[in-house]
């Protein structure tokens, strides 16, 4: 059951349905409005982000400032640097002049900004929400027994873990990144070890293998279908595109076009940082150096399609396409990692309500520029889910703070933190 017993005739403003950064940072914004009454529910016993992937000194891609709430409120006791203050780490953060926080780091801190939030209900697993017509609430149910009854809805729940389709039921020990950090000690063991997909955490996987592998002996490899290992775009005049200005245009795009670019922006949020692209080089350059003449036991490739894949005797035999040469080629190896990305599953408690939620041609929600859903336009909100609609803005740690100022005034019904209109030099729209 719930730590916080629930009154059977209380009625939210809101129920918030996962906790990830974005809904947590909802929770933070949120704790001192007096006028709204909101709960938060995570089937998870404690705040979890990316666990998997903790390796030795990864770090975000975004900087401090991207906290859960600085951008909405750079005086709120729950930003990153009131976090190093209460942890007596700040004059050190201060003196290491690095803006990044270490992804551990960051982990730590939510945890923190959670455990000082009266409205989080962890181990609660929401089951179905139904729709009461003639009271014009939600009601959102739960393995725990405990129905809570809502106004509106903001959804939180996150992405999953993507397995390509050819690899889906395949035995012999098979992961996803995001279980790297749990897994790496069998992993070493393996004769052969594989990566497969591209982005930043398959580099840090190959980073910290290739680092070892005169010490543990495997053949490495790194398979990717990008026609090269792309760097994070990250110049300032692109950040800009992480702006109200950029959602404004990108949202009044025809549907086509969006689809179109979320395909071709990928390298904008999925892409590497420059300067490990560039210590992956080194090392390998170091490695060759070192080794006696002998070439070291490693292949990066790219351009290639992972087409199929098959398990026999403690090894996988991958079938790939090499797109720009047109020819079909086979790796074997006996650990696979799978840097395939993670992709958005409605979630099935929402069936009961589906006539209420938009969808658009491709069956995906339709995403309004106020973040709603729903057919009203003001009962179900969405958090991150929306590269379709709001491009590079809807992942992003940034905009998460802003995306909540805009979602906290659709449910109050005034602006209680301000909302950017403006903030780009450039213009996006002719």
């Amino acid at each position: 059951m719930s730590a916080h017993p629930e009154a059977p005739d209380t009625t939210y403003d809101f129920v918030g349905i996962g906790l990830g950064p974005f809904n947590l940072g909802l929770a933070c914004l949120t704790e001192p409005i007096d006028e709204l009454n909101g709960v938060f529910l995570e089937s998870k016993p404690d705040f979890e982000w990316h666990a998997g992937m903790f390796l030795d000194g990864a770090h975000l891609q975004t900087p401090f400032m991207s906290d859960l709430v600085t951008l909405a409120d750079p005086t709120s006791p729950y930003s990153f640097l009131n976090y190093l203050k209460e942890k007596g780490r700040l004059y050190s953060f201060y003196i290491r002049e690095n803006f990044y926080p270490l992804r551990v780091e960051y982990d730590d801190y939510c945890r923190w900004a959670a455990a000082r939030l009266s409205s989080i209900r962890f181990s609660t697993t929401v089951t179905e929400v139904t729709y009461d017509e003639a009271e014009e609430l939600y009601a959102v149910r739960t393995r725990e027994g405990v129905t809570y009854r809502a106004r509106r809805l903001v959804l939180g729940t996150g992405t999953v873990p993507f397995v390509p389709e050819v690899c889906r039921g395949l035995d012999g020990g098979l992961f996803h990144t995001s279980q790297y950090m749990h897994r790496k000690a069998e992993l070493r063991e393996k004769k052969s070890i594989t990566i497969v997909g591209s982005g930043q955490s398959a580099a840090e996987i190959y980073y910290e293998l290739l680092s070892e592998i005169d010490a543990h002996g495997y053949q490495l490899n790194w398979v990717t279908r990008s026609p090269r290992f792309f760097p994070l775009e990250y110049t300032k005049l692109t950040l800009e595109m992480t702006s109200p200005d950029y959602i404004d245009y990108f949202r009044a795009l025809p549907e086509e076009t969006r689809y179109r670019l979320e395909k071709e922006q990928k390298g904008l949020f999925k892409g590497i940082n420059s300067e490990l692209i560039d210590a992956i080089f080194d090392l390998l350059y170091q490695k060759n150096v070192g080794s006696g003449g002998r070439p070291v036991p490693t292949r990066l490739i790219g351009n290639s399609t992972l087409t199929g894949a098959r398990h026999e005797g403690g090894t996988y035999t991958l079938g790939f396409h090499q797109d720009e040469q047109d020819k079909d080629y086979e790796i074997r190896t006996e650990g696979l990692v799978l840097a395939t990305g993670y992709h958005y599953e409605p979630p099935a408690f929402l069936d009961p309500v589906r006539g209420r939620i938009r969808f658009d041609g491709h069956g995906r929600f339709d995403v309004a520029r106020n973040y709603s859903i729903d057919v009203t336009g003001r009962g179900v909100f969405l958090q991150n889910a929306g590269v379709h609609t709001h491009s590079v803005t809807s992942p992003d740690l940034g905009m998460g703070p802003y995306r909540n100022s805009c979602i906290i005034r659709e449910l109050l019904g005034t602006e209680y933190y301000p909302v950017e209109k403006s903030i780009a030099f450039q213009e996006f729209t002719v």
